[in-house]
């Protein structure tokens, strides 16, 4: 599967089940031996991406057979002069012009219906023909039959057209081998509005609702094969209207910019646009298009607005373009410094994400997790959020705010989350019944979710909460102020689970909360039951879904909510750039009462510092003899991978349990957070010990990433208090961090959390954020070698594709940690197994670089991080924003099973049935309605493995970040 793919897909949370928590995580299971493959059917799939004087190679091979392929070797030959320099997930070789390439360890076998994807770089002169032949052990391949190529040509992206008005529809479609188009599909969204079977493929769309549209086309050929187009976003408004497009535009000092304008409808007679500055920056002026006339044969031809900015100004400025009859347009436009290209790269950017018709955000305003429905990674399907999405949203918003001068979507964005992700009261009405001395029942944890469910055990010792009392002193509320994960933005699963209500079902409008990881390390996302975070047993089985996790005399009825902490903190660190920003342009009360919010949120994130069951830090063996902790004793101040709370439904006899995690990633801490809540007034919690456990933690932090630094400068996994979830007796000679033992893959192991380089980029520029504020030397020695190791792995060609790092491979442990003579660290090693182009990795990469530059004055951070964002801004532009293909070979296991025990059934909201039998797919039908399914089942029958480009919203909002960040810093 894709690199980038196979590491967030595995991302998780864990949720509490009954009246108190079993939260189960562990270690891996080994599965069985595969039989030896009788013969070998096979499919290599070639691609490269060539710039004049090289080019990489990348090739899918595929299992056609039935039986497994144990062990691969591929070889094929050039016609010209092609030379290898390196390859990857694979052992590269050639001999003259004969490419051979052996499998790597973790690749070695390519399952039925599966396939695995190796690569390499070439140099070359001349012409660069591609292989016309392919063997896998000997064993010529056979060609794989490619999908057609669809294209929907009309309507336009942006385009906007009035209610009740027809929406011409058509596409174009070319299908390979000989093949031809048998039918296209339009599709609005996952709703089939028509079909037709003859060239030239329309169909005229009627009755669209008011609201964004995200149109396809979808082509089947002759000898079935299938495939979507790019989706492409339209408005339909509730009458006649002006359309503008761009409604974000940035213009720099002494240049122009300019927007199209057309009309939404045919008119009957002529019609005559106006277009003057309602308001803002005076140093920006219409130029031209000021009095455009639309006839009724041109109505929908766009003609141009220039705008003009003068020499000297910044700032934005509000343009409405007006006619009689019709609602208006309006665009914004900031003049920018003259040497700002980033800035306006930045504005470009944002306007294509915020504008509706791309299709990053519901009608409520909830950013997507992808713009694209078919997509499976933490969250199971693009149209379900996380967390981690609305604290992207306000970090973009922040800096719009400082490009812009603009607060008023910042303070949006939080009030956005704060009613949609943050549970209110009457989510979680029993926090009154919290009994601080007793926070929750012991579950153990177990390594495989064939293990669950777990029994509670009640004679386990369980530790005190030391806040809960302060935190209610504080801000008078028993609630917990943390957003919850995962939502169903669109109440795909049906549950019903939106704000304030609880499984109201599949008519409920509103997005609703779910839940999915819940049993052991070894749970990837395709062996997960959803649930709803509100189980009143109206859906799954008798008790609901809580018996399929945790093991009880009785079930009730309970409410249970898990908090993302890396979530959190981003939006702290959003809060604290966002306070920063607007104090510099004088507007620091524009923010001042979100930035409170924050502050709050960032003393209730405290809970992740907290062993699970509050027992004490450090050397923590045996469930019964692991002492419990007794106050701040059961700290170890470092951002865990999760907290969560729950309680009963029944306000009148209610009960309520919180915990913490035992469980520490490298990955999910956030010094700037830390930083920003202990030394930062303006987000001093209220709290009696906020700030000084903030204090402590940003200390512990920063120990934490020298104590995990390999000797090649990556930082490694992470550290548990709880050995395999359940205080089990760790390997002799396990390095230690305050008692905590090493854990190189904490959290999950399916794949190893260890290995995204993603986690890399995330959580170092959240260091360099720190030490550029601060100047920290600590900060600044992990920083020095990490980033030579990263610039080390990093390529850039001359036409400014890149290749940086994608997955890693560990070995060895770190020294066990000594705060006055730090180790070396000489045994812990780390090597790239892969590489990648991915956009959003890159640009948080770029971010990390840009601020590391910034403070230290390293010209190669520096050129490197202008390099990527250049690259990515030239190659992989289209319209919604910035993205590449992806081969997902992850997606053979739709088909996986999912363990359910032996007779227990239960439903679905829909009526998909829950059992012994049940699969990734049998849980989820919806996907069979879904446009790109056929791409989907074609892999699973034995066809090459699909390609998805997906336009995710956390990694177009980190790219317009990138931009706007090295304009401030290094532009």
């Amino acid at each position: 599967m894709h690199p980038r793919h196979r590491r967030r897909s595995a991302r998780r949370f864990w949720t509490a089940v009954v009246a108190v928590l079993a939260l189960p995580l562990t270690m891996l299971a080994t599965g069985t031996t595969p039989a030896q493959a009788a013969a070998v059917q096979c499919s290599v799939d070639y691609k490269t991406n060539d710039w004049g004087s090289g080019f990489t190679a990348d090739l899918t091979i595929t299992n056609r057979g039935t039986d497994v392929i144990n062990g691969w070797t591929l070889t094929y030959a050039y016609a010209g002069n092609q030379k290898l320099s390196n390859g990857w997930n694979g052992t590269w070789s050639q001999s003259g012009q004969t490419v051979t390439v052996q499998n790597a360890t973790y690749n070695a076998t390519i399952a039925a219906g599966a396939a695995v994807s190796t690569g390499g770089q070439f140099t070359y002169s001349g012409a660069n023909a591609a292989p016309t032949s392919f063997a896998i052990n000997g064993t010529t391949c056979a060609g794989a039959h490619q999908p057609p190529v669809t294209v929907l040509t009309s309507p336009v992206a942006g385009a906007v057209y009035s209610q009740g008005d027809a929406v011409p529809m058509a596409a174009t479609a070319a299908a390979a081998d000989s093949a031809t188009i048998t039918k296209i599909e339009f599709y609005d969204d996952t709703t089939l509005l028509g079909t037709d079977t003859t060239s030239p493929y329309t169909y005229s769309a009627t009755g669209l609702a008011v609201g964004s549209h995200s149109l396809l086309a979808k082509a089947y050929d002759s000898l079935g094969a299938s495939a979507p187009s790019t989706p492409v976003g339209i408005t339909v408004a509730s009458g006649p209207a002006v359309v503008a497009v761009p409604t974000q535009l940035g213009v720099q000092q002494g240049k122009t910019g300019t927007y199209d304008v057309k009309l939404s409808t045919q008119p009957s007679v002529n019609v005559t646009v106006a277009t003057a500055r309602a308001s803002g920056n005076t140093g920006l002026s219409v130029t031209g298009g000021a009095s455009l006339t639309f006839t009724p044969s041109n109505w929908n031809t766009a003609q141009k607005v220039t705008i003009t900015a003068n020499a000297t100004g910044t700032g934005s400025a509000v343009f409405d373009s007006t006619a009689t009859g019709h609602a208006k347009a309006t665009v914004t436009v900031t003049e920018l410094a003259a040497s700002k290209v980033y800035d306006a790269r930045f504005l470009d950017l944002y306007g294509k994400i915020t504008n509706p018709a791309s299709g990053y955000f519901s009608p409520e305003g909830i950013p997507y997790h992808s713009v694209e429905t078919l997509i499976v990674e933490a969250p199971d399907q693009g149209h379900e959020t996380t967390s981690e999405a609305y604290s992207y949203l306000l970090w973009l918003q922040a800096m719009y705010g400082k490009v812009t001068g603009d607060w008023t979507k910042f303070n949006g964005a939080w009030s956005i989350m704060e009613q949609y992700m943050i549970p209110t009261h009457a989510d979680q009405p029993t926090n009154s019944f919290y009994n601080a001395s007793k926070p929750a029942t012991y579950a153990p944890e177990y390594d495989l979710p064939s293990q669950y469910p777990a029994a509670l055990n009640t004679a386990v010792p369980v530790g005190t909460d030391p806040i809960a009392a302060e935190l209610k002193t504080a801000y008078g509320t028993d609630d917990v102020y943390g957003m919850h994960w995962l939502q169903d933005v669109d109440n795909v699963y049906g549950y019903g689970n939106s704000p304030g209500k609880c499984e109201a079902g599949p008519t409920d409008t509103g997005p609703s909360y779910i839940n999915t990881f819940q049993r052991g390390s070894q749970e990837s996302v395709w062996e997960t039951v959803p649930q709803p975070t509100c189980d009143a047993f109206k859906y799954g089985g008798t008790n609901g879904y809580l018996d399929l996790f945790t093991g009880d005399a009785s079930y009730a009825k309970q409410w249970k909510y898990t908090d993302a902490p890396d979530a959190d903190a981003r939006a702290v660190q959003a809060a604290y750039w966002a306070d920063v920003w607007a104090k510099e342009q004088g507007k620091g009360s524009d923010v001042s009462t979100t930035v409170g919010k924050a502050a709050k949120m960032g003393d209730y994130l405290r809970y992740s510092m907290y062993d699970k069951y509050f027992k004490k830090i450090g050397n923590c063996v045996g469930p019964t003899t692991c002492a419990a902790g007794t106050g701040k004793d059961a700290s170890h101040y470092l951002m865990s991978w999760y907290y969560a709370w729950g309680g009963a439904n029944d306000t009148s006899a209610g009960w309520a349990w919180r915990i913490g995690s035992s469980h520490t990633h490298g990955g999910y801490q956030n010094p700037l957070a830390a930083y920003a809540l202990s030394s930062y007034a303006d987000l001093k919690p209220k709290s009696a010990t906020g700030q000084a456990d903030w204090t402590k933690s940003l200390g512990r932090q920063i120990e934490f990433y020298r104590w995990l630094q390999s000797n090649e400068g990556a930082i490694a996994g992470g550290a548990t208090n709880s050995w395999a979830g359940r205080y089990a007796t760790p390997p002799t000679g396990t390095p230690t961090f305050y008692g905590m033992y090493y854990d190189e893959a904490p959290v999950y192991h399916d794949p190893p959390s260890n290995q995204w380089f993603g986690f890399q980029a995330w959580s170092m520029e959240r260091v360099a954020e720190y030490y550029q504020q601060t100047g920290n030397a600590a900060a600044k020695t992990v920083l020095d070698k990490w980033v030579d190791w990263a610039l080390s792995k990093t390529t850039v060609n001359p036409d400014g594709t890149y290749r940086i790092p994608s997955t890693l491979q560990w070995s060895g442990s770190p020294d066990t940690w000594n705060a006055t003579t730090p180790g070396a660290n000489a045994g812990l090693h780390v090597t790239v197994a892969d590489y990648t182009n991915d956009v959003g990795v890159a640009a948080a990469y770029a971010k990390t670089l840009t601020y590391y530059a910034d403070r230290s004055g390293d010209t190669e951070a520096a050129t490197t991080a202008k390099a990527l964002l250049d690259g990515m801004w030239s190659n992989y532009q289209d319209t919604l924003g910035i993205a590449v293909p992806e081969t997902r070979t992850d997606y053979n296991r739709f088909d996986d099973a999912v363990y359910v025990p032996s007779g227990w059934t239960g439903k679905m909201p829909n009526g998909d049935t829950v059992n012994s039998s049940s699969t990734f797919i049998s849980l989820r039908s919806f996907y069979k309605n879904d446009p790109n399914w056929s791409k989907i089942e074609g892999y699973l029958a034995g066809g090459a493995a699909p390609s998805f480009t997906y336009h995710r919203f956390w990694a177009q909002a980190d790219i317009a970040l990138a931009m706007g960040s090295y304009a401030e810093l290094l532009e």
